[in-house]
């Protein structure tokens, strides 16, 4: 069998190498060609390298693993699934009918194993379905999605010497800024001290959508969106004169508009 390529997504630092380190030891001829710590760089990395297999932290900042397989599922030549998780109520019997795999943390060399031998048996029959993905969602009732905080309903930003209070309903979108994020609104722009990653986790994931591993916008505040030949997306906003590029793998979230 020619070598496999490979990508993982795991938020941990240390679980990342951690598996990372694990894959190299039990099976050496897989290709690991991306280690990506959120959902949106994993995604990009699926579209980029187009991988066989794809190792998924369940939880993440941001897109979660399962949405991950599900926008990637809809790619050419999509990847077979290894959702990694520490919860042990994702291990149910949708994974076990063998559509995608699970390894639940820590993960140990003979369990590694047995997922290697089920993805090498996989190869050639094709990939999880995005419906089979649906209801898996389903069937988890949507518990990787429950937060334990409400969403933010307002942010404190700066501008210049300011500190200004801003309702998220105002804010166009978020693009990040080194560290930091900017916040966009009509009246302009103001910084808030959160890495971009960070305050995904923090957003109505129903209102705000990545559409870039460096921008979340608004859902309400766009007023159209255009499709290139490409494969990418143009957003035209309510508030804002600029235009926002939709990365190809994003544009699973615009499909039905």
């Amino acid at each position: 069998m020619s070598m496999l390529k490979a990508i993982i997504a795991e938020d941990e630092h240390l679980l990342r190498a951690a598996l990372s380190q694990l894959l190299r030891d039990t099976w050496p001829s897989l290709q690991l060609v991306a280690e990506c710590e959120d959902g949106a760089s994993a995604l990009e990395a699926i579209a980029e390298h187009r991988p066989d297999v794809a190792f998924l932290d369940i939880r993440m900042p941001g897109l979660t693993g399962l949405e991950v397989a599900t926008s990637a599922m809809e790619l050419p030549a999509p990847p077979q699934i290894v959702f990694t998780t520490a919860y042990d109520q994702y291990a149910i019997d949708a994974f076990d009918r063998g559509a995608v795999d699970y390894l639940l943390k820590p993960i140990t060399t003979e369990r590694l194993a047995a997922t290697m031998q089920r993805i090498q048996s996989r190869m050639g029959s094709g990939s999880v379905s995005p419906a089979q993905l649906h209801e898996l969602l389903r069937q988890l009732g949507n518990t990787s999605h429950q937060r334990k905080t409400p969403a933010l309903t307002w942010v404190t930003a700066s501008v210049g010497r300011e500190t200004r209070l801003i309702m998220v309903d105002d804010i166009a979108y978020f693009r990040a800024d080194n560290k930091y994020t900017v916040a966009m609104t009509a009246d302009g722009e103001a910084l808030l001290r959160t890495p971009i990653r960070e305050l995904l986790g923090m957003l109505d994931n129903q209102v705000f959508k990545q559409i870039h591993r460096s921008t979340i916008v608004n859902v309400r505040a766009i007023a159209a969106v255009i499709r290139d030949d490409g494969g990418k997306g143009i957003l035209r906003l309510k508030t804002r004169t600029e235009t926002l590029t939709v990365s190809q793998p994003f544009m699973t979230i615009f499909r039905n508009m």
